[in-house]
């Protein structure tokens, strides 16, 4: 009614008596009317899906002993990487360097080296970057030789493209001892390109190496053979068992009656040196040694990370009949806040209006009778039936262990 009554009033207006044109629009909200403001109509959204299953199969049969040199499965001590370190400075960066006055006062540092002394405040430091810089270097490796060093960013430093490593020295835990010197142009496994309102990364762009960036200034001593005429032979992560253990002795008594000895660790032998060898064939001798074949036991492992989703499994890995029921329960929620805005000479205030979407997805999943399996292709077979993501076969498998079900160890990253 009110509508009508407006809309016959701006009608009825009369015009200017010189006027010949058309009469003036006068719209309803000239009349006093307030404009309902237009509200925002986006909203926010969050849904968790899953990719079709890919399930590989071979047609390679599976073997069941595998016969594997000794130096595959042990480490001559003493033949150990020393792990080396130090912190320097990159330079040439394109302003995704560090932004702090430590940064800068290193530049200084490095300049003074250089008889120039200059104001920190006359110093860009994002074009410069603190880091730590880091090697293994081999034992016995003679100076001189080159190795790789990995670089990674310490400050607030956003890409490490472009830039060079100074000179710098790399050294034992102590700091006071240099093995290694580094410095040279960096590689970086990604890029990193930036908008005003995008930003597109590829890898991690704050870590980077140098192929042969590090040079060997000092030579790490060591021997293959112990003050009191030994050779130690420990056994490699993963290859850690009896079995092989026992193996490895027996091999080797069989070339060297006698020689070898299993220490009560059941990690290592120790190998005895013939006193009446000369020390230009001790090399000669723990080749022979490492030369030896043995029948890898398989290990009744299985090596789980929940952050990636990886399982791998040893060979020995069986499982027993049983039931398994599992459903995911999935909550979604996403929030798409609104912002009312009042229309003008209204006198109202912004106001901001939430607005949520909420989803609750649980799978409605029937309980699988697994069957027994005694390989580990049949344990394959056995875990497809369940048709779950690889992290919720994590937790199957960690619920079948507590049942004795599994009959395995279970080790996390």
């Amino acid at each position: 009614m009110l509508t009508t009554l407006i809309l016959t009033v701006a009608t009825a207006l009369p015009q200017d008596a010189g006027d010949a044109g058309p009469a003036e629009d006068v719209r309803p909200w000239s009349w006093g009317a307030v404009e309902s403001p237009i509200q925002p109509t986006g909203r926010s959204s969050a849904n968790v899906m899953r990719s079709p299953r890919f399930a590989p199969r071979s047609d390679r049969p599976i073997l069941d002993a595998l016969r594997v040199p000794v130096k595959s499965l042990v480490a001559v001590r003493g033949q150990e990487d020393n792990h080396i370190m130090g912190v320097g400075l990159v330079t040439g960066l394109a302003g995704t360097g560090d932004t702090s006055d430590t940064a800068k006062q290193l530049v200084m540092n490095l300049l003074l080296t250089r008889n120039i002394n200059i104001d920190i405040q006359d110093l860009n430091a994002k074009n410069v970057a603190i880091v730590r810089v880091e090697s293994d270097l081999p034992a016995g490796l003679k100076p001189g030789r080159r190795i790789p060093v990995r670089v990674s960013a310490i400050g607030d430093a956003k890409s490490l493209e472009g830039g060079s490593l100074t000179f710098t020295e790399l050294t034992d835990v102590t700091g006071e001892i240099v093995y290694a010197t580094a410095a040279g142009p960096l590689t970086v496994g990604g890029f990193r390109a930036e908008g005003n309102a995008a930003t597109a990364v590829r890898n991690h762009v704050t870590v980077a190496t140098l192929p042969d960036g590090g040079k060997v200034e000092r030579e790490v001593e060591t021997s293959i053979v112990s003050d009191h005429g030994y050779i130690y032979l420990d056994a490699r992560l993963g290859q850690d068992t009896f079995g092989n253990t026992v193996r490895i002795t027996e091999a080797i008594n069989g070339l060297y009656p006698g020689a070898a000895i299993a220490l009560l660790d059941g990690k290592t032998v120790r190998v005895a040196v013939p006193t009446d060898l000369p020390e230009a064939s001790h090399l000669a001798y723990l080749a022979s040694l490492l030369d030896q074949e043995i029948e890898s036991e398989n290990v009744a492992r299985v090596l789980v990370d929940e952050s990636s989703g990886l399982i791998v499994m040893g060979g020995d890995v069986r499982l027993r009949p049983g039931l398994v029921v599992h459903g995911n329960l999935t909550v979604t929620i996403a929030e798409s806040p609104q912002v009312s805005q009042p229309g003008p000479f209204s006198n109202g205030t912004t106001e901001v209006v939430d607005r949520t979407d909420l989803q609750i997805v649980e799978e409605n999943n029937g309980p699988v009778l697994m069957p027994g399996a005694a390989n580990l292709e049949e344990v394959a077979d056995v875990l497809n039936l369940l048709g779950t993501t690889p992290r919720d076969t994590i937790s199957i498998l960690q619920g079948m262990q507590r049942n004795g079900l599994l009959v395995a160890e279970i080790q996390r990253l």
